[in-house]
């Protein structure tokens, strides 16, 4: 199981440290973790992500040559459309697009971009589009009709140990392939705790 860190903003370079699968920086100014200056250069085990929500595709694409991003995550309504261009623009680049839950979900939203993008991403719905620190019922994915890999997000924190042990010996969990962490490890919005995290990543080596 990979480990996505997400919120990067005042110390990114001890989270690097630690060796996560991936590392997410937000790039939509509302948020509280928008992060503007230089990314710092990532070790090549990292993949360096850019978060973005409805931007144009003219600012996805110069952050990712700005950035260097190996990745983007797409938190808005974005079309099948703008991640084909996307991935016309740049081949090597790994789409993830963002489907929100609550109690429920409509799984025919994820058909028109079962070839656009190279991840899911299911996050709970909240009012900010990410980032509110709430779980949804990850049991709504045992009903997931895809073998497309996903990212699970919303909420994960150091108290989620047993349930994420046990969503992921579920059979729900088989595409589950990255667990996305950001507010329950933080201190203050955009600086992680890294004790609290250097135990949480133990956890998903020792358990998958």
């Amino acid at each position: 199981m990979k480990l996505k860190v997400c919120g990067m903003k005042y110390n990114p370079t001890e989270v690097a440290e630690l060796q996560p699968d991936y590392m997410g920086f937000i790039f939509w100014e509302p948020s509280s973790r928008f992060f503007h200056g230089k990314t710092p250069d990532l070790p090549t085990t990292i993949k360096k992500v850019g978060v973005f929500v409805d931007a144009a595709i003219d600012e996805i694409a110069q952050k990712v040559e700005q950035h260097g991003l190996q990745s983007v995550q797409l938190h808005g309504a974005e079309s099948p459309e703008l991640c084909q261009s996307l991935k016309n623009r740049f081949p090597e680049l790994e789409i993830i697009k963002v489907f929100t839950i609550k109690d429920s979900f409509n799984f025919e939203l994820l058909t028109p971009y079962e070839t656009v993008c190279d991840y899911y991403l299911f996050d709970t719905k909240g009012k900010l589009p990410g980032g509110n620190g709430y779980t949804f019922d990850w049991s709504i994915l045992e009903d997931y009709p895809s073998t497309k890999p996903y990212f699970l997000s919303g909420g994960i924190g150091p108290d989620s140990t047993e349930e994420l042990k046990s969503f992921l010996h579920s059979p729900a969990s088989k595409y589950c392939q990255v667990i996305d962490v950001n507010s329950k490890f933080e201190i203050e919005p955009g600086l992680k705790n890294i004790e609290k995290l250097s135990e949480f990543k133990e956890l998903l080596t020792n358990n998958h």
